[in-house]
């Protein structure tokens, strides 16, 4: 008998030569099993060209892997790829021990790493979801009809009552993450209103999101060279130079082919990106599935509607780079469009700031202007959009204001006013 403690023993089967649409990393996949605390007993590829419906893999690998899970002594045996509920039993009952696909190994990790009473409620619902797909005929033995004294008559099979009771979790759990849902909706519109201009940290699990979002904010939100070391959102409130106070939040990472029940459980969460002023894009510079990583990023942005947001690309960990350096990217038209910096080594954080101050402060004025008393109406409207950050009276009964507003804002209320930004600038600014 294994030792408990050290993990179950796995046997991974990768399946080889799928379209480039569906194929998966082998790599990632050990990384995944890992972090899940399997002890890897062995690594098989399987090469796949035309699955079959009753196993996926042949018959003859099966036997394969039923003779190898014997002689490893081995707990379960995982796919690197999608089981439909029916394969999965089929080779349970060949290989005699549990079958985990690459949904449920996901599944297993997110479950894990919830620390929240949110993150713990979305991957329930996800895991139901899962198993809901899974509860047909799996119970035969027991689906008979309800008989003997006293319980004849329609009465329920055990799966029927399975069924239900699945589905009044379900419910009781979307109520609760709708409650939380407007909780957080209501914190964003707060923050909203105090006009804190939103920055959001996305990208591929475990390419150094919460080791920047810790250098950052002076925090401690766990890290760890590991997939989905972060699951639960973390917003705070930090200062950046020339601009002033935004809110950072850290997400979940994302992975390629991220099941699409996770990413509706987690839908909540990832609203933090879709509302967001400015995505910070970090990526593993050094990693040689880059590209890729990119191109599964924004296909899930795409899919929580939010890849109209403007974006800034962080190319993170160039201290495992040969001869780069931190540098700053830009546009034909001088905007940044990517930042190159190790958060490990605290590398090229100041040019971040700079970066990210430079696209927010497009969308927002940040400015001190002089309203003589006879324009008390105008400074009355300024504060009711919170656009003041400080106000000096002079002598003469003038009021100096430190004013930080989004543009639209200001402009939509000098328009009311009728009056242009160039005209308010141009009479008002101090100089």
């Amino acid at each position: 008998m294994i030792d408990q403690q050290q993990g179950e023993r796995a046997i991974l089967v990768h399946l080889d030569g799928r379209a480039p649409d569906v194929r998966e990393d082998p790599y990632e996949f050990q990384e995944l099993a890992v972090s899940a605390g399997a002890v890897i007993a062995s690594f098989v590829s399987v090469s796949l060209h035309q699955p079959t419906a009753r196993f996926l893999i042949g018959s003859g690998k099966v036997e394969e892997l039923r003779q190898l899970v014997i002689a490893e002594q081995a707990d379960l045996v995982i796919f690197n790829h999608t089981l439909t509920p029916s394969q999965e039993r089929n080779l349970e009952r060949v290989l005699e021990c549990r079958v985990l696909d690459r949904v449920g190994l996901i599944l297993d990790i997110f479950a894990q790493r919830a620390q929240t009473y949110e993150g713990k409620l979305q991957v329930e619902l996800a895991q139901l979801d899962h198993i809901a797909s899974r509860l047909v005929g799996s119970r035969t033995d027991l689906s008979g009809q309800l008989g003997g004294i006293g319980l004849r008559g329609p009465g329920e099979t055990q799966l029927e009552t399975d069924r239900r009771l699945l589905r009044v979790r379900v419910k009781q759990i979307k109520n609760r993450l709708e409650k939380v849902r407007n909780q957080r909706q209501l914190a964003r519109r707060s923050r909203q209103r105090a006009e804190i201009p939103g920055v959001s940290l996305v990208g591929y699990t475990n390419t150094g999101k919460s080791t920047l979002f810790n250098l950052l904010t002076e925090s401690k939100v766990f890290a760890a060279d590991q997939l989905f070391a972060t699951l639960d959102p973390t917003v705070r409130r930090i200062e950046v130079p020339h601009l002033g106070a935004v809110t950072l939040a850290d997400t979940v990472g994302f992975i390629r082919h991220l099941p699409h029940k996770l990413v509706e459980a987690f839908r909540a969460t990832l609203e933090e990106s879709a509302n967001a002023d400015l995505l910070l894009h970090v990526i593993d510079a050094q990693s040689p599935e880059r590209d890729e990583q990119i191109k599964q990023v924004h296909t899930v942005l795409q899919e929580i509607e939010a890849d109209e947001v403007p974006m800034l690309e962080v190319y993170n960990k160039i201290d495992l780079l040969d001869n780069v350096e931190p540098h700053i990217q830009r546009d034909e038209q001088g905007r940044p469009i990517r930042v190159w910096i190790s958060a490990y080594k605290e590398q090229g954080i100041a040019l971040l700031q700079q970066a990210i101050a430079e696209l927010l402060e497009d969308e927002i004025y940040i400015v001190t202007v002089r309203l003589a008393q006879q324009q008390s109406r105008l400074r009355g409207k300024l504060f009711d959009l919170n656009a003041v950050q400080q106000e000096i009276h002079t002598d003469d009964g003038a009021s100096v204001l430190k004013l930080r507003v989004a543009k639209m804002e200001l402009d939509q209320l000098l328009s009311r006013e009728g009056m242009t930004p160039a005209d308010f600038f141009a009479q008002y600014t101090e100089h």
